[in-house]
């Protein structure tokens, strides 16, 4: 008796094996025939022709249309990888704002939204996040049995063991034990979908690094200044996280004097949004009880040329400078992304960062504002989904993977 015939399932793993070689194929070069794929695999053409037939039968591959031969010869069937087999949903759960996206496995977005988050509980916020979801899944059209992987991005740090997040101090309550667990729960569907949770800056960084700005860096740096501060760090493509997924937490970092701000707040203290609202205050400048002071009113007032406003910025932008060349001491990176709410008016910092990088020492990386805006965190979400997406996907089809 054959090896194979003791061992059904040997057969069972080549068969998955082959499959998962021709998807990798297609996702990686395009669209492409038998012929192209026996070639460029090493796979026989009847192997081929039967990992791709299971392959089209499960919804993962389909026609891509037909190729005619250089000379005389048959006509070839192109095939792709069916990016509708599943979706990955993506959560940007900031203190202002709640976003998500629905995205197909070639990471297309297909439905989004962006809804204020007048959560006043983490309770609050976790089931006006649930119903977003919903709703665009709704709007996209989508059987919610294929949402495969839903990712949620957070300020502070996930606790894989507790299953909780620690050091989101922006989102008061999101530290609670069961939190994440219920809107896992909820946002299940047949396929069981799977969630994990990252830190903001973390997703950012990676959504940057697919997408955006960071595309041909080979370490480069995402700095998310907003209502916190936060850095993500990409090297060679992988993201970098420390021993316990808290690398990238400078808001921590002990305050230098000469920034000005709390010190038992740290350097988050100094640079984040409030610190430019405290300094345009010092300046002078003031909100209404109807308009508040916000960072967005004195970025706007420095674009109309409003001398305080010219000023706070200004100040911002020397904080941001020190944050650079600290994190130039120690990673060395070719690039750093400023984002995140004060981020974006990144076209009022970047001279005075500069400049004041060349005062203050020797390392000078390049800093540019990020090509994502306010979608980075969420494109970072999606990106981040798609391999567990896709492999749950196959898994549930092919291997009989719950």
């Amino acid at each position: 008796m054959s090896q194979d015939s003791e061992h059904p399932w040997n057969r069972q793993r080549l068969r998955s094996n082959n499959e998962r070689l021709l998807l990798a194929r297609l996702r990686a070069e395009g669209p492409a025939s038998r012929a192209q794929l026996a070639r460029e695999t090493g796979l026989s053409k009847p192997t081929v022709s039967s990992a791709l037939a299971a392959l089209e039968e499960a919804g993962l591959v389909r026609e891509a249309g037909r190729q005619a031969p250089p000379e005389r010869g048959r006509v070839a069937v192109l095939y792709e990888p069916d990016p509708t087999a599943g979706y990955v949903l993506g959560l940007d759960i900031g203190r202002a704002w709640l976003r998500v996206a629905a995205a197909d496995l070639d990471g297309t977005v297909v439905a989004r939204a962006e809804v204020r988050n007048r959560g006043r509980s983490a309770a609050a916020m976790a089931d006006l996040t649930v119903a977003a979801a919903r709703r665009v899944i709704a709007d996209a059209g989508v059987d919610p049995a294929l949402v495969a992987h839903t990712v949620v991005g957070v300020p502070g740090v996930y606790d894989p063991e507790r299953r909780r997040v620690r050091y989101a101090d922006n989102l008061p309550g999101w530290g609670r034990a069961g939190l994440l667990d219920r809107m896992r729960e909820e946002l299940g569907t047949p396929l069981g979908t799977s969630l994990s949770v990252h830190n903001d800056a973390n997703l950012a960084a990676l959504g940057e690094y697919t997408f955006g700005a960071g595309r041909d860096s080979r370490l480069f740096v995402y700095v998310l200044v907003g209502t916190g501060l936060g850095m993500g760090v990409v090297a060679d493509g992988r993201l970098f996280t420390g021993a316990h997924g808290a690398a990238g937490e400078i808001g921590f970092l002990p305050l230098l004097p000469q920034l000005g701000g709390a010190e038992r707040q740290g350097l988050e203290g100094a640079v984040a949004a409030e610190a430019v609202v405290r300094a345009a205050r010092e300046l002078g400048m003031s909100g209404t009880r109807s308009e508040p002071l916000t960072a967005k009113a004195v970025f706007d007032a420095a674009r109309d040329g409003v001398a305080p406003a010219l000023e706070a910025v200004r100040q911002e932008a020397e904080r941001l400078a020190h944050v650079v060349a600290a994190v130039a001491a120690v990673l060395d990176p070719d690039l750093v992304v400023l984002g995140g709410g004060v981020g974006h008016s990144a076209d009022l910092l970047l001279r005075t960062v500069e400049l004041t990088l060349q005062r203050i020492g020797p390392l000078r990386p390049k800093v540019a504002a990020s090509a994502l805006g306010e979608d980075a965190v969420l494109l970072g979400a999606v990106a981040t989904g798609l391999e567990a997406a896709r492999e749950r996907v196959f898994t549930r089809t092919r291997e009989g993977g719950a």
